[in-house]
């Protein structure tokens, strides 16, 4: 058991430096993680329950020990002489100790008349030499105890992440063609690439130019970065870590050897992400804020505040009953989702779009209006084609 313990905390141990390096603490976090606290108070809670199991454990032996004091301290009960511990000769027993009369074989009294009250065996090579199977039970006990706390205190989808993430194995560089998905975004090979350290305006999110006119600042992103690797490929995208959306995390460069995400900075495309990179990109934003360059014409949301704000919506949205929506009166969400009545088929308008400002909705014959193009396609809508 004691055994079993050490090398239960020395997992925990591991895990901690190792959850640290995943997560960027201290030295640039990885982006989908909030609480840094959460892994280090389920570990302390682990440890806080080994040390009272192995308490527990202690207090057992020292109460054996007390008994096996009291066996040396009496008397053979036939004789009268003092009681040791004796190694039984032969029979199933063979090699065993017990306690019998010191007097043997003169007298061979043992205690309680039998040789089943026996004393764990002594040999001090077995004590510190450690099984494979203790390693195992060690890792089970961790991982055991671990999924009970996290599971007790955060629940089942925080432990999903926590766990899905530190199973999750080290990723490969990817080279390949570079498909774009949105502007921080792109596919090499069917595997979704999130620029590490910078953030884009979402697709459907609108900024406003120095004119006062809004734009659609996150396609224009996807369109600069589109542009940009088409002029140098292939893509080559060196692996950081995965984030909660089970992405692939990368810095990634052209084939020339051009950052993807210092370009998509500089030309004011996308924002450094202090939180996740340390202020790495700082100079090429401030570079992009002089020259006024990209969504620095203007007025811009930062990304990750317009996505807080769309989660909030969408949450209000969820509970407001449809009917309460009639009309054009979409509340904060802009993107039109259109039955057409010659086809039955479903299409979403979102703004910017040659049809969007002539699209009406009307909630009664099923239309409505979304927050996302992710909910839109989530309900089996379409995006229109111009």
């Amino acid at each position: 058991m004691k055994r079993v313990s050490t090398i239960a905390l020395v997992a925990f141990l591991f895990s901690m430096p190792t959850e640290a390096r995943r997560r960027g603490w201290g030295g640039g976090s990885i982006q989908g993680y909030d609480d840094e606290k959460q892994l280090f108070l389920v570990v302390f809670l682990a440890i806080c329950l080994m040390a009272a199991l192995a308490g527990f454990r202690n207090l057992r032996r020292s109460s054996r020990q007390n008994k096996y004091k009291y066996y040396s301290t009496i008397s053979c009960p036939k004789c009268g002489a003092q009681m040791r511990r004796r190694t039984a000769k032969r029979g199933k027993f063979k090699g065993r100790e017990f306690w019998g009369c010191s007097r043997y074989p003169t007298c061979d009294g043992i205690v309680e008349g039998n040789v089943h009250t026996l004393v764990p065996p002594t040999n001090t090579s077995n004590k510190s030499k450690i099984k494979g199977f203790d390693v195992l039970l060690g890792i089970a006990v961790f991982l055991f105890v671990s999924t009970i706390l996290s599971v007790w205190y955060f629940g089942t989808p925080a432990l999903t992440g926590l766990v899905k993430n530190q199973l999750k194995s080290p990723g490969e560089p990817i080279v390949g063609r570079a498909s774009v998905i949105d502007g921080d975004t792109i596919e090499i090979h069917g595997q979704h690439i999130r620029f590490n350290g910078i953030d884009a305006p979402e697709t459907d999110q609108t900024c406003l130019r120095k004119s006062g006119d809004t734009y659609l600042c996150g396609s224009e992103a996807a369109k600069f970065l589109d542009a940009f690797l088409a002029k140098s490929s292939p893509t080559t995208c060196n692996f950081v870590d995965w984030d909660q959306y089970d992405r692939y995390v990368g810095d990634c460069y052209r084939a020339d050897g051009e950052s993807v995400a210092v370009a998509l900075v500089t030309a004011g495309h996308a924002v450094d992400w202090p939180r996740y990179s340390n202020g790495a990109y700082a100079k090429n934003q401030d570079q992009a804020w002089a020259n006024q360059r990209g969504m620095w014409q203007g007025m811009f949301e930062n990304p990750w505040d317009y996505r807080a704000r769309k989660r909030v919506e969408k949450q209000k949205q969820t509970q407001t009953s449809p009917s309460s929506f009639s009309g054009q009166d979409s509340g904060n969400c802009n993107i039109k989702g259109n039955i057409s009545v010659a086809t039955g088929e479903k299409i979403f308008h979102v703004p910017g779009q040659e049809f969007y400002s002539q699209t009406q909705i009307n909630t009664s014959k099923g239309e409505r209006w979304f927050c996302s193009e992710a909910d839109a396609r989530a309900a089996g809508w379409r995006r229109a084609r111009r």
